[in-house]
């Protein structure tokens, strides 16, 4: 499926697989690479030995397009933009910040740059930087979150700019993939979707969550200290939401939570772990493998009411130029 995104990208289809926090690792980054999509491993937090050995094993995996994610209000980002130059990756995404300081960097390494934004006016500050698309990620996606919806997000973003849009927040299916077309975008990033493939890294426990999740199975901590994220509900959740009704008098309690959460989710506590996860998860039924996936959403894709998505795709990039 040949649109912008792929073609900038360098990739097969326009699925790009999300940079999930201590999931997003080599396998499953290059599985969604080698089954076309662009796989992401997720350098937030991280190691930069883990870093440079995770890139290495991605790419003794795959000959395909690898991308890397950097949060950019890490310490350590710094060093982390320089060693993925040094390692040759192929696409940045970034989050979490605005990535000028390293725009130029990056750009003279020949890697293509793909800054997550929550809003038109990011959007076009990362065009004017010289990224080269943006994610447009809404409210509904898992982890850390924006206010505006996806589809009020999507069609602000591509009236704003001219470089390829990638949709992202609450996109599964075939039908996501579809929706965001119609919205103008040239592209999708699907993460909650790919957190129960078997190449996914997280505990069965955590994986069986997202499977039995319903449409109002996810919550929101995190919106009185500014830093939004969407989760599954469970015990854990539910006691932090309570004690941010009055983050003064809890502020320390709540901070002992938050350390390791993701991480006990992670390794299966589902009781006392943040389990991310997006309103999608209510549209993951059965455990696939990463190419499953990828495979499913382009042919559902193609076979809604015989669409012509590379058509679509087409006239969205013709509608951005002229602006």
């Amino acid at each position: 499926m040949r649109t912008r995104v792929a073609d900038t990208l360098g990739i097969e289809v326009p699925i790009i697989q999300g940079a999930m926090a201590r999931i997003a690792d080599a396998n499953l980054a290059a599985a969604v690479s080698e089954a076309g999509g662009l796989g992401i491993i997720a350098c937030g937090g991280a190691p930069l030995s883990w870093i440079e050995e995770q890139v290495g094993v991605a790419r003794s995996k795959t000959n395909k397009p690898i991308g890397a994610n950097v949060m950019l209000m890490d310490p350590n980002a710094a060093e982390v933009a320089r060693l993925l130059t040094e390692l040759e990756v192929d696409v940045i995404t970034t989050g979490a910040g605005s990535p000028a300081n390293y725009m130029d960097l990056w750009k003279g390494a020949g890697i293509k740059v793909v800054p997550v934004i929550a809003s038109s006016a990011l959007a076009v500050r990362m065009e004017r930087l010289g990224a080269d698309a943006v994610v447009a990620e809404g409210t509904e996606a898992g982890g850390h979150i924006g206010e505006l919806a996806t589809m009020a997000l999507v069609p602000a973003v591509c009236d704003a700019v001219s470089i390829p849009v990638i949709a992202a927040g609450g996109i599964a299916d075939g039908r996501g993939l579809v929706a965001a077309f119609a919205l103008g975008a040239e592209g999708v990033q699907v993460g909650t979707r790919f957190l129960t493939v078997d190449e996914c890294c997280i505990a069965d426990a955590y994986k069986d969550k997202v499977i039995a999740a319903k449409d109002s199975d996810t919550i929101v901590t995190g919106r009185g200290s500014g830093h939004p994220v969407r989760c599954l509900k469970n015990r854990f959740a539910r006691t932090v939401r309570k004690l941010e009704g009055d983050a003064a008098a809890h502020g320390d309690e709540l901070e002992a939570m938050y350390v390791g959460s993701l991480r006990r989710a992670v390794e299966g506590d589902v009781d006392n772990g943040t389990m991310m996860a997006g309103q999608s998860a209510a549209l993951v039924s059965e455990r696939k493998t990463a190419a499953d996936v990828v495979a499913s959403m382009i042919a559902e894709a193609q076979a809604l009411g015989g669409l012509d998505l590379e058509a679509l795709a087409q006239l969205n990039a013709r509608r951005a130029r002229v602006r």
